[in-house]
């Protein structure tokens, strides 16, 4: 039994180094993202809401389906360091586009890469307990954006020296680091060979279940992209130069939160630790309708690191311990594939709203669905459900 927990933290530790690196590869990107996509190929808001926005679908489709066939086939490491690996070309492709609909393609095989997602973080549910699994899920979340903290370090230090094009392929080389990883060093347990002839169905998930995707699809409705928030703090008055800092701050603040909110989640529940990143990420809506200050602008950041924090990991331990053994990649994956595919429209429409009514409206709009989403999560049942894979 201690053989198998040392090897299941081992499982746990190369994953996490895995996103560490791969995060260090985008997020070397992310922060200049918005400006090279609005200043350099020259498109305009909702062109930029629809890139995002699509992004985020394509992520919604890819980890469903990766889900599900990961569970029908029995495999998950192969969809892992593919993943990965896609993730690694997309960036060389970004660094050869010069007009913005040359990004559409490389965005679809950068984020087709998230078909790594549902597999791995089922396996990580498989190694883990009631006890620890929302601890592991924040471990992981934590390497996620102290990668992306020393990515933006990177972009940081060498944007003006080295320029968009070879910054962006740069940030392929982390990523085909971190398919080796798994591909080297990750060990697949042969299965168990439970019997499945068909696919899951509604009629397969607890109702607890379908609620909690319900409100949490209208919650990313309203979730649009951090582009906005860069793009705001430019047109508040940021210099260009000071917003990768600013996208720095909200990125450290996440890794900062992620740990201690999942080992939170773990002692008090789910539902109040998911509650509380809604607040967090309404407040940090009502700061940026109000307009009040740069320092307040700054401290929004750290907020919404915060939020993410709160929300991420504790969301995909809520969904694993609320989807039957049996089917617990497919409910992980179909889990994002819904809330992913409310992010096309959810960052389409900011762009619009942005774009007609002022940069303030999608904060009005985000505040109400926030607090529609909030109000249904009383309904959801705190405790977690075990199924029987039998």
């Amino acid at each position: 039994m201690q053989k198998q927990d040392i090897e299941n933290r081992k499982t746990v530790r190369i994953f996490a180094w895995a996103s560490f690196l791969n995060d260090l590869g985008s997020d070397i990107i992310h922060p200049i993202w918005p400006i090279f996509v609005t200043s350099i190929l020259k498109a305009n808001m909702a062109a930029l809401g629809f890139l995002d926005g699509l992004g985020d679908a394509l992520v919604s489709i890819s980890t469903a389906v990766s889900g599900y066939l990961s569970d029908r086939l029995k495999k998950r490491k192969i969809f892992v360091w593919t993943g990965y690996f896609l993730g690694a070309l997309s960036r060389i492709g970004y660094s050869l586009s010069t007009i913005w609909p040359h990004l559409v393609p490389f965005k679809i095989i950068d984020r087709t890469g998230k078909i790594r997602s549902a597999p791995r973080d089922a396996i990580v549910a498989d190694v883990s307990t009631d006890e620890n699994r929302g601890k592991n899920f924040g471990f992981l979340r934590t390497m996620d954006h102290l990668g992306a903290v020393f990515g933006i370090i990177v972009c940081i230090i060498f944007f003006k020296i080295l320029g968009y094009k070879i910054l962006f392929a740069i940030a392929a080389i982390p990523s085909f680091v971190s398919a080796l990883l798994v591909f080297l060093f990750i060990k697949e347990k042969k299965s168990e060979k439970i019997k499945i002839y068909r696919g899951i169905t509604l009629k397969d998930l607890d109702r607890n279940f379908k609620f909690f995707l319900i409100l949490s699809s209208i919650f990313a409705l309203g979730a649009f992209s951090y582009s906005f928030l860069l793009i705001y703090a430019k047109n508040f008055g940021f210099k260009v130069g000071f917003v990768p800092v600013l996208y720095l701050i909200y990125t450290a603040s996440a890794s900062l939160f992620s740990l201690p909110f999942g080992k939170l989640s773990d002692k008090i529940g789910r539902k109040s630790v998911l509650m509380l990143s809604f607040l967090l990420w309404a407040l940090v809506c009502l700061i940026l309708i109000l307009s009040l200050s740069q320092m307040m602008i700054i401290f929004t950041f750290i907020l919404y690191g915060a939020h993410k924090g709160a929300l991420e990991p504790v969301q995909k331990t809520f969904v694993s311990e609320l989807a039957p053994e049996e089917f617990k990649a497919s409910c992980l994956g179909g889990y994002q594939m819904a809330i992913g595919l409310c992010a096309l429209p959810a960052s389409f429409i900011a762009g619009l709203l942005w774009e007609t009514l002022g940069m303030s409206s999608p904060f009005y709009f985000s505040i109400f669905l926030t607090i529609v989403s909030g109000l249904m999560l009383f309904f959801v049942k705190k405790t977690s459900i075990n199924f029987d894979s039998g």
